[in-house]
């Protein structure tokens, strides 16, 4: 075998041609030669892995195909291994390798390997799996052309966007129409995709629209809160395109122009009257383009995602996500925060605390601090409407939230008969407001008297008016205080005086005795 890396060497160190021949023992015109074809091959230097073996299949490919002694790769099985997570041509190089050891074989340099593997994948297989593998990757992007709908009433042409998810190695591809590109159809666009790959790949990348990226430093993107939970939920990760790089999301990229050159424009001249309507004729050009055979492979996209992708595709959830959204909203005074001119309470300690706020078509769930406070079924309808739960309210405000007709015949019972036909009395015979607003007064009265003694003090103000009212029940509960009182002082005093037997008065002492 010719000297080649020597040869190439003393020519890198500056040396004639007449010193290499004399130093190797080849042949001006091979020495030549091996330098004119490292020129053409562009080797400026030379590195550990390029020996000779190497180099000779490098520069002389029509040579090294015929040489014996070569292990040869078995390339199907390297091919599908690629498929599999975490393994790469170096891991298999490597295990290619030990195996040539063993067989007292020649093994291809990782160099050779990787441009002879490179060759079977793009002569073979339409994508080739060293860039992108099964299951990897859904490349998702809102297309520039649009298509109409038009309005039954009006005869206007209403636009509609178009969303577009790609699987970049099976090219199979999901088309959908929304009326605004806002997160809730964004995030509802990805839930019918995932359902119509029947699975959800590893990763998603976005471009840097607002719906999905608030904002992209170099290395840290911030995702909108509800895009990360919907990925959140099917255990899926975002990593956004870089900024003015199109390339990171090559496949939709080019999925974009051909669909919008194989559906948007075919549907040019439709007419169609809704949103569902025109749905409908999209999925059904989707379908026939996932069917359409390939014009360089045999199969279609359907059928190499159904026989080499889909089974790298993680599973869907039992149940498909509910679309959130987010908001930020500052708790008032009233500890409320007010969603689309509805008040929804949280607990009074969180006053004038900006707060979390996530919404769902059925309920409204709000947050301080990654921690939830507050939850309420959503309220939909006329405005100005409140949501308050009675815990979240201050001692006294709970008090006079919970005063009402009902509450108060309630706490009437537990105290007695004739203190609930009074309150019915008063109930019956005043307005509601003015009504509780005596009872109130009666509740406080009852912060310092006993039950009986109010139960007492109500069947004394019935049994002698026939217009019963709290200004009287008060009156009666007064002189009932005070008879108590003089009756506990007479009482005393009544002790007091009383000769007890074992007591010694005046009489043992011989007191009055002396008394004349």
């Amino acid at each position: 075998m010719f000297q080649i890396h020597k040869t190439l060497k003393m020519s890198f160190e500056g040396f004639s041609q007449r010193t290499i021949a004399a130093s190797t023992g080849h042949g001006r015109k091979t020495i030549s030669k091996i330098i004119g074809r490292a020129k053409e091959k562009e080797i400026a230097e030379l590195t550990e892995e390029m020996t000779d073996e190497w180099l000779n299949q490098y520069l002389f490919p029509e040579r090294s195909t015929i040489e014996k002694g070569y292990f040869m790769p078995n390339w199907e099985y390297i091919h599908k291994e690629l498929m599999r997570k975490n393994v790469t041509l170096t891991l298999l190089h490597k295990e290619y390798d030990y195996q040539a050891r063993i067989n007292n074989k020649i093994p291809y340099s990782y160099r050779t390997f990787c441009e002879k593997y490179q060759g079977y994948a793009s002569k073979y297989k339409f994508t080739m799996p060293i860039k992108r593998k099964p299951g990897e990757i859904i490349e998702v992007d809102w297309a520039g052309s649009t298509l109409h709908i038009c309005d039954r009433n009006t005869g206007e042409n209403i636009t509609a966007y178009v969303f577009v998810a790609t699987l970049p190695y099976s090219q199979l591809s999901y088309v959908e129409a929304f009326f605004d590109m806002k997160s809730p159809n964004w995030i509802t666009a990805h839930i019918h995709a995932f359902e119509y790959f029947d699975g959800v790949a590893q990763t998603l990348v976005p471009d840097n629209l607002k719906t999905g990226v608030i904002s992209h430093k170099k290395f840290e993107p911030i995702l909108n809160q509800s895009y990360r939970e919907m990925a959140d939920y099917y255990n899926t990760v975002i990593v956004p395109a870089r900024v003015k790089s199109p390339k990171d999301k090559g496949s939709v990229e080019g999925s974009v122009g051909y669909i919008s050159r194989q559906i948007i424009a075919a549907l040019r001249n439709i007419q169609c009257f809704s949103l569902e309507e025109l749905n409908e004729a999209i999925i059904e050009k989707v379908n026939e383009l996932n069917g359409m055979p390939f014009q360089k492979r045999p199969g279609s996209r359907r059928s190499i995602y159904n026989e080499e992708e889909k089974s790298f595709m993680s599973p869907l959830p039992a149940k498909a996500y509910r679309p959130a959204e987010w908001r930020v909203a500052k708790v008032q005074k009233n500890y409320h925060v007010q969603i689309e001119y509805i008040n929804y309470s949280v607990p009074f300690e969180y006053l004038q605390k900006e707060v979390d706020v996530r919404l769902t078509k059925e309920l409204v769930e709000i947050y301080y601090k990654e921690m939830r406070i507050a939850s309420h079924k959503r309220i939909h309808g006329v405005q100005g409407q409140y949501s308050t739960n009675p815990n979240h309210m201050p001692d006294s405000h709970r008090e006079y939230f919970n005063h009402t007709p009902e509450s108060m015949r309630k706490w009437a019972e537990e105290i007695g008969h004739y203190t609930t036909l009074l309150i019915n009395h008063i109930l019956k015979n005043n307005v509601e407001k003015q009504a509780l607003n005596q009872l109130m007064a009666l509740k406080n009265i009852r912060k310092n008297t006993s039950a009986v003694a109010i139960e007492e003090a109500c069947k004394t103000v019935l049994s002698v008016s026939i217009a019963p009212n709290i200004q009287l029940l008060k009156e009666v509960i007064k002189r009932q205080k005070e008879m108590n009182q003089r009756n506990t002082t007479s009482y005393l005093n009544e002790e007091a005086t009383q000769d007890y037997g074992f007591t010694r008065g005046a009489k043992y002492f011989g007191g009055l005795n002396n008394v004349k």
